[in-house]
């Protein structure tokens, strides 16, 4: 018997560090993708709403304690906030499962402890960054500073809601700056547990707001001019456009945006190894992941044998109901993203390449937004459905003839952000790793590690999450030129 979501209604919003009545009666109604009925009700938060919030986070960081507390101070505080996110990760997995259509099985690590390890990793890299350092300059000796770049506007996406939140806040508060959350119409109610959290956490009045509204009231956020600071995950187009807005204000941006990445399995793979290792990271999220490997480069002297091995993975994928245990493939987050995937297999088809498995709604499902897992083969890297990312579970299986061909079809592409090599010469698996023009990229396995950096090359964004790299995205630098002879006290 499978657990269900009672309908969850909020009728305030989180600004300020505490809960007070929105400015607008607007209201976001939540819809399960797989019952496609009504789950929650929120509030829609207006243009006057963010007006409030960033006001609130610009008096909190122009006269607040949170950007004078020490290091340790602001360490305890998050630290509270990881530890209640422990305790609550469960009830994170089920309600995020209800929104967006992870199944459940999947989404307590990749949804609810992976964020709360985003906290963790934070933390740990806050204790060890250089906020200051003395530098022997050329007319005498220099102090560089970092410090914290002021209001942050962090949009985030319904696909991994409170990682990606992670991701942004995290740092941004450990810096001392303040904040104001975005979160999707299609993934509000966990936002609201993150805001007890936070309120219960001890953050000072005005350092977070969590506000969940829509495209229109983001592109009034990224464009406020009190907001220093944009951190975007989402589409390439609306980054794009995210990063138009900002640019009125010459506001720093951060963009994480898609991917189209590929999995190249070598001639000497072990291709068990591989397909237990690709298709989890392939059909991920239901194929919701900007990460996802949705190319997979088989060479041909082996094509055939590893096309039917990866179409019958793919084709016992368990279909179902987010909910249930057993579920290995949920519906996708909303009707639109369906129709979409649809779309893009009907093209594909007409592309000229040919369907191993899938390509339909799921008979076995009478109600809800599934789609299901689709391998398609006979695919050339030209074709748009190996160009574009879809964002729902169609992944393209593509030949190669040698290292040189596999190489230059991997980097053949808009996107730039994940990618992975399949090979018993892991030297060899490095080379390519280091030949391959993205951000990301693993070695007979596919990860994400939250203490190194994160991010895409061409299209797939500007600038760094996790590490020091992603942390230091949230600092202003600042020379200080000192007396020639000067020594410290």
């Amino acid at each position: 018997m499978t657990e269900r979501t009672e309908l969850v209604e909020h009728g305030r919003l989180f600004i300020g560090g505490e809960f007070t009545d929105p400015l607008s009666t607007e209201v976001i109604e939540v819809i399960s993708p797989h019952t496609e009925q009504v789950i929650g009700r929120v509030p829609h938060a207006s243009e006057a709403d963010v007006d409030r919030a960033v006001a609130a986070a610009r008096r909190a960081f122009d006269e607040g304690p949170w950007p004078r507390m020490t290091l340790d101070e602001r360490i305890a505080v998050i630290t509270r906030i990881k530890d209640a996110f422990a305790v609550r990760h469960e009830e994170f997995a089920r309600l995020i499962s209800a929104q967006n259509g992870t199944p459940y099985s999947a989404s307590v690590m990749v949804q609810a402890l992976a964020a709360m390890m985003v906290w963790d990793s934070a933390i740990t890299v806050a204790r060890t960054f250089p906020y200051e350092e003395r530098r022997d300059g050329v007319l005498g000796p220099l102090l560089v500073r970092r410090e914290p770049v002021g209001v942050v506007a962090a949009v985030v996406p319904w696909n991994v809601p409170q990682f990606t939140a992670a991701a942004k806040l995290a740092p941004a508060l450990l810096a001392g700056c303040t904040a104001v959350l975005k979160v999707s119409p299609e993934t509000p109610l966990d936002a609201y547990l993150l805001a007890e959290i936070a309120e219960e956490a001890g953050l000072p009045p005005g350092v977070l707001s969590i506000l969940p509204a829509d495209r229109e009231v983001s592109e009034y956020l990224v464009g406020h001019p009190d907001v220093d600071k944009v951190s975007f995950t989402g589409s390439v187009a609306a980054g794009r456009r995210v990063m138009e807005v900002a640019s009125r204000n010459l506001t720093r941006v951060t963009l994480e945006l898609g991917g189209k990445s590929a999995a190249v399995i070598l001639p000497d793979a072990d291709l068990e190894a591989a397909v237990a290792g690709i298709v989890p990271f392939a059909w991920m999220i239901n194929g919701q992941a900007c990460v996802a490997q949705t190319r997979i480069l088989a060479p041909r002297s082996r094509y055939e044998e590893i096309a039917e091995a990866f179409a019958a993975a793919a084709g016992a994928l368990r279909v179902g109901d987010p909910m249930d245990p057993t579920t290995e493939l949920g519906p996708l987050v909303a009707r639109r993203q369906q129709q979409r995937s649809l779309d893009y297999i009907r093209l594909g088809q007409e592309e000229g390449a040919k369907i191993l498995t899938g390509g339909n709604v799921p008979a076995s499902q009478e109600r809800g937004w599934y789609v299901e897992p689709t391998l398609f083969g006979s695919v050339d890297n030209s074709m748009r459905i190996a160009r574009e990312e879809i964002f729902g579970p169609v992944i393209c299986l593509i030949p190669y003839g040698d290292e040189a061909e596999a190489i230059r079809i991997a980097d053949d592409s808009p996107y730039g952000l994940s990618g992975s090599v399949w090979t018993a010469d892991t030297e060899r698996g490095i080379d390519i790793a280091r030949r391959i023009r993205t951000g990301t990229y693993s070695v007979n396995t596919f990860s994400l590690d939250m203490l190194g950096p994160f991010g895409g090359y061409k299209n797939s964004g500007l600038g760094r999450e996790f590490g020091p790299e992603g942390y230091g995205e949230f600092f202003e630098h600042k020379m200080i030129h000192l007396p020639a002879g000067y020594r410290e006290a």
